[in-house]
Order: structure tokens, then sequence, then C-alpha cells
């Protein structure tokens, strides 16, 4: 069920991405002179503003949140709210199918936190599921050796992951295992929206820009996807039952996010595009695409796997041996 759970979470993540985009269009059209810390600030500030506001009812019939609720909410908050920040200010100075690779970084910095907080060696499963997660996603990201180049939009997407790895290791937290899922989001949202309002305030263009962003109607329809689906449907999965699954493969059931984000991007784009009024094509399907999905969806299909399949080399085996 945890499992199930967080692959739809990643399912509700990857329609964020063509729908993110957008809305960055359409708001780039309305407002030229807008930066690409403002529009990212007004658009997380909006978001997670609006989540909050609609999961007030839901909470509210419940016991109040407690001090640990409150704790993890914020501390989830400052974490993914300033990755989300930083990941969105390097796309402006690197290509996305860079970003994309590596934002999957923390699938590998979880398996290297374990060797450092447990001080023993990963699993060879753990080990090649994780391989065949950075060998797929480089597939479908399109990148190739010599067109990585580390330069600060590099820099930022690598610093973003760390704040990733950080948010996905608060909900592993054993103190937090009590902790229920509802309040959890709500304090979330809230220290988000926060964050990002002295950003948004700070970096608007006019001093009625904050109103003129949202003032159009595919705005605030792209704005219910955005609020509906990939953030309270979202997270309320992920902060409910990450808990149950060990942090490392919460890592790599999370890297399927960019599998639903390539799917959507084939017929997606275009029904956006024409109900904003912007020019934003669909992306073809491609043998890259197939390959890079299906080595990603081979690595957590092979981390799930209760045994060990026939095919599999015996090295890759728990102490050298087939397990049946």
């Amino acid at each position: 069920m945890a499992v199930l759970a967080l692959v739809l979470t990643c399912g509700f993540w990857g329609l964020s991405f063509p729908v993110l985009k957008a809305l960055q269009l359409e708001q780039t059209l309305r407002l030229p002179d807008a930066s690409s810390w403002f529009l990212a600030a007004w658009i997380q500030l909006a978001r997670f503003g609006t989540a909050a506001v609609l999961l007030t009812p839901a909470v509210l019939h419940l016991p109040r949140p407690t001090r640990r609720e409150i704790q993890q909410g914020f501390e989830l908050a400052a974490w993914g709210g300033l990755g989300m920040g930083i990941q969105t200010d390097g796309l402006a100075y690197t290509e996305a199918s860079t970003s994309a690779f590596l934002t999957q970084a923390y699938c590998v910095l979880l398996p290297l936190w374990l060797v450092l907080r447990s001080r023993r060696v990963p699993s060879r499963r753990l080990i090649g599921a994780t391989a065949l997660v950075v060998v797929g996603t480089a597939v479908l990201s399109g990148i190739r050796p010599g067109s990585l180049m580390i330069g600060r939009g590099e820099l930022e997407t690598l610093l973003s992951t760390l704040f990733f790895t950080g948010q996905i290791l608060t909900l592993e937290k054993p103190r937090y295992a009590e902790n229920r899922g509802r309040p959890v989001t709500l304090m979330m949202c809230v220290g988000i929206a926060v964050l990002a309002l002295p950003v948004a305030w700070a970096t608007a263009p006019t001093s009625g820009a904050m109103l003129t962003a949202g003032a159009s109607l595919p705005t605030a329809g792209m704005l219910a996807l955005l609020v509906v689906f990939c953030t309270i449907g979202a997270f309320l999965l992920m902060n409910t039952y990450q808990r149950y699954v060990p942090a490392t493969e919460a890592g790599l059931i999370y890297t399927s996010e960019p599998v639903f984000a390539s799917a959507y991007a084939l017929f997606l784009p275009a029904w956006l595009g024409a109900w904003a009024g912007i020019s934003y094509p669909n992306e073809q399907a491609t043998l890259t695409l197939l390959c890079g999905g299906g080595l990603i969806l081979a690595s957590n299909v092979w981390m799930q796997w209760k045994g060990t399949p026939h095919w599999l080399p015996a090295w890759l085996t728990v102490g050298g041996r087939r397990k049946r």
C-alpha cells in the first residue's frame, strides 16, 4: 500500500512539470518585466498558500496539531521550500534535461547517507538498482558525457538535491513516527508560503504585480491543478506513507517522477497551450523515452521483488545465492 501510494505521488508530481511550464510561459507573456525569481516565488506562494487554506477544514475537526507535528511540518517546509526555490533558479541557467538528470542525485546521496550513518555497505540489490536509475535517468534526459558542464545552473541543481534528500530523511525520523499526515502537510504548506512571501514581495517588478500575476482564467485553472493534485494529493500521500518505506527505497521510487512527466508531455502541452493562448508543443515518443523509462521502472520492480528472479546473476544476489 505504501509503495503504491508513493508511485501515485510521483504520478501527481509528474503532472506539475508541463503545468508549471505552461503557467510560466503564460505569466511571462503577461508580465514581461518580471524576473524568474519573482515568478517562481509567486507560484510557490499561491500554490502552497491556497493548499493551506483548503486543507484547514480537513484538520479542524481533528485534535490540534502536536508540537512534533508542527516541528516536522516546518522542517519539511524548510527542506522542500528551499530546494524547490534553488532548483527553479538553476533552471534559468541550464538545460531542462540536465536539471532533470542532476535532480535525481538524491537516489545516490541516500545510500551514501546510509553508509555514513550505519557504517555498513548497502546491499548489492540497492547498489544495482541505484545504478539502473542513474543510467535510466541519463538516457531519459538525453545527457551525454561531453554535454555535462558544471556552471551556476548545475551547481544550484546539485545543491537543491541536498535539500530534497533532507526532506526525504525527515520523514524517516523515528521521533516523528506517530505524526498524522494531514496536520504535518498543513504545517508544511503554511511554512513554504511564509518562506515564499518575502521573496515574491521583494522581487515584484511593480506594486501591483502580486495581484496581476494571478489575474487570468488560465492561471487560476493551472493553479487549481497544481494545488489539488501536485500539492495536496501528492504531499498528503508522501507525508502519510513514506514512513513505511526505507528512505533509500523511497528515493528510488521517487525517480519514477520524470517517467510520468515525460508521458504527460506527450499530450498535455498542446492542450494547455491552446487553453492559455501560448505556443507549447507536445513532445514526441522516442526510443530514448522508452529505454530510459524502462530502466527506471526495472530498478523499482527489482527493489520491490520478493525473492530473486531466476535470470538475475548470482553475484547480485544476497550471499551469492539465488533466493526462492
